[in-house]
């Protein structure tokens, strides 16, 4: 991360209930409040998706469908990293999801990752000088847009 950039992951996707907008009406799940107060104390947000049958998973969708009736991420910039260059229906879903909610996906902070079938964890992706780098310009792009 840039000097004075702090990142906070979130691993709740498979604990949110199904959206139903009549639950949402009524009052927020505790998962989905944690999950909207993340969004909301962000400055930015990074995506980092697969692509599973031309398009997002499931989970990210509801994820993303349990914030288009809230506040938080309309104009919030958003950056996406690609796992893989053939990747592209989940990315432009992804493209169109967002900006429909209001969200502004910053194309300069778009990484696209050769990953393929390496299988790297993070400490391996940062110590590829190539995978880093491209890591280290979309971030900067991110917090520039902000």
């Amino acid at each position: 991360m840039p000097a004075g950039v702090e990142l906070t992951r979130y691993h709740g996707l498979g604990g949110l209930p199904h959206f139903n907008p009549d639950v949402d009406a009524r009052g927020l799940p505790a998962p989905v409040a944690e999950l909207r107060a993340l969004v909301a104390r962000a400055a930015a947000i990074v995506i980092s998706s697969p692509e599973y049958a031309h398009g997002i998973p499931g989970s990210l969708k509801n994820a993303l469908d349990w914030l288009v009736s809230g506040v938080e991420l309309p104009g919030k910039p958003v950056a996406l990293f690609d796992a893989s260059p053939t990747s592209t229906y989940a990315h432009a879903a992804l493209v169109e999801i967002l900006t429909t909610m209001s969200a502004r996906v910053i194309a300069a902070a778009t990484v696209t990752l050769p990953l393929g079938a390496k299988k790297l964890d993070a400490d391996r992706m940062i110590a590829d000088p190539s995978i880093a780098e491209s890591l280290r310009i979309g971030l900067a792009e991110l917090v520039a847009a902000v």
